[in-house]
């Protein structure tokens, strides 16, 4: 699904992004009704690698029926605010990348996206559950505008950079770690760049971004009116993705 295309390649930006995947306007998702009941049958995801379907934006890897493209990340919920700050930097960078399109939902990744057999799910989403209780709610701060390719260097990302809170980061992301260990799936970049992608646009097209502009969108959060007020964020749930499903674990 585009969803799913979405999902897959905001988890390819480095140290995460868009990943992402991940809500903060009209799109944001709904917490999905109760997910694999006994009798349940396995589902079929609707599915279509035709690009041009979806923004030209390129799968990460190939679908196949039964894998489900399955990300952990924690949500960010966008305020007025924080929305007319997007519209400042992403007016602000088109000027340099024409094709530059706003985020239209927000998440801080905390592993990349992996891809889980359906009858997977539930016991990674238990363990994950069992890793993460004892967690409290932390705040970071994410105000250093950096540009991002993802692996592939098909897609280019702006996005804000925590610059305080990285070790509480670190630690959920080691807990992660341990669960995609557990299920013989890839963890987290062994030196991630956590952040909030902002915009994103097809190709590799940093070098356009980077320099003066990343320069003038940096001017730009540093003179916003509630820049220090809005980019201090507390976190308070983790959410994991697997296809059309999520999973809230809320923070102590």
């Amino acid at each position: 699904s585009e969803e799913e295309q979405e999902q897959e390649e905001e988890g390819e930006s480095r140290g995460g992004g868009t990943q992402g995947a991940p809500g903060a306007s009209a799109g944001r998702p709904r917490l999905p009704a109760p997910a694999g009941l006994p009798g349940d049958p396995d589902p079929e995801e609707a599915v279509s690698d035709d690009s041009s379907r979806h923004g030209g934006r390129v799968r990460g890897f190939p679908h196949e029926r039964g894998n489900w493209a399955t990300h952990v990340y924690l949500p960010y919920m966008a305020q007025e605010e924080f929305l007319e700050l997007l519209e400042l930097l992403v007016s602000r960078a088109r000027t340099y990348v024409p094709s530059l399109a706003a985020m239209e939902e927000f998440h801080l990744s905390l592993s990349q996206c992996v891809v889980l057999r359906y009858h997977w799910i539930q016991p990674f989403v238990r363990s994950l559950r069992e890793r993460l209780a004892a967690f409290h709610r932390f705040f970071c701060v994410a105000d250093q505008v950096k540009v991002y390719t993802n692996e592939n260097k098909t897609r280019t990302f702006i996005g804000l950079e925590v610059s305080a809170g990285h070790f509480q980061l670190l630690e959920l992301v080691s807990e992660v770690d341990r669960v995609l260990e557990e299920f013989d799936l890839p963890t987290f970049y062994k030196d991630p760049s956590f952040h909030i992608s902002l915009a994103w646009c097809v190709g590799d097209l940093s070098g356009r971004l980077e320099g003066q502009c990343l320069r003038e969108l940096q001017d730009i959060v540093d003179g916003f009116e509630e820049s220090a007020f809005l980019l201090r964020i507390q976190w308070e749930q983790i959410r994991c993705k697997s296809g059309n499903k999520y999973f809230s674990f809320p923070l102590r």
